[in-house]
């Protein structure tokens, strides 16, 4: 009897929009490389590995490249199976224990909330090259505890970019992330990510983004409340809100594909 593995599309109630997680349950442990591999074989941006632990689940995130701290679109991934899939009561609180902490996932109706934590960005004179690469001017840039945070002049602006991923892969962050206010009715900011340090040249929906941008965007708009829109070509929408030092990620999902590891 193999593993199940299931991929789920993240940030989005459509399938083959947000993005794509694959999620497998482990009944025991497995080791880091044959994890790795897994993920690898599935080359999605990430693959969430899920083991029983201590009234949770401990949980991992690898890309097809290498391990991650934080993932939020591959956590939403892993409630959504979990509820769905039996392994926790339909009102129970999914509980996980990660790199980055103890994250949380509740339902809201239709949506899902994570509680992570904030990761604000700290005003940085943007990288050598990074204005080359991206091929714009920054209007602000910011270094978070993982990426850097740029500031654009315009929605179409972040809409178009068409960034250099040779050059970006020599800027020394695990990505960076691209922002604007929304002119779109209906989103108050938009952004994209670039990550091709990590193998990923542009993910569709970053929940950890998120983690950066919502008290970014809090602190201008002077709103504690937003809807956020990745305009990556599959696009994604999320209902974020600060909480202190946390941030709450709202966003639905759906399950695409179900299969198993023989």
């Amino acid at each position: 009897m193999g593993l199940t593995i299931v991929q789920v599309d993240a940030f989005t109630s459509t399938p083959f929009a947000g993005n794509p997680a694959a999620v497998c349950v482990l009944p025991a442990p497995r080791d880091e490389r044959w994890m790795q591999d897994v993920a690898r074989e599935m080359n999605l941006s990430e693959t969430a590995f899920l083991l029983a632990e201590n009234t949770g689940y401990r949980l991992r995130w690898f890309t097809p490249a290498e391990e991650v701290a934080l993932c939020g679109h591959a956590t939403l991934a892993s409630a959504h199976v979990l509820w769905e899939d039996g392994h926790l009561a339909a009102g129970a609180p999914a509980r996980f224990h990660t790199q980055s902490g103890l994250l949380t996932a509740e339902r809201r109706g239709d949506w899902i909330e994570l509680d992570f934590p904030a990761t604000p960005a700290a005003p940085a004179p943007p990288p050598a090259g990074l204005a080359k690469a991206l091929g714009v001017t920054a209007r602000w840039c910011g270094r978070s505890k993982f990426d850097y945070l740029v500031e654009l002049d315009s929605e179409a602006t972040v809409r178009s970019l068409e960034p250099d991923f040779s050059a970006l892969r020599r800027v020394e962050a695990r990505g960076v992330i691209v922002t604007s206010r929304a002119e779109t009715p209906g989103y108050d900011f938009v952004s994209r990510f670039f990550a091709p340090r990590v193998g990923i040249d542009e993910d569709p929906v970053t929940g950890s983004a998120h983690c950066a941008l919502t008290p970014f965007w809090s602190e201008r708009l002077r709103r504690s409340e937003m809807t956020a829109f990745q305009a990556s070509p599959r696009g994604g929408v999320l209902r974020v809100r600060v909480a202190g030092d946390r941030v709450g990620l709202g966003g639905q999902a759906v399950t695409v594909l179900r299969g198993e590891l023989v």
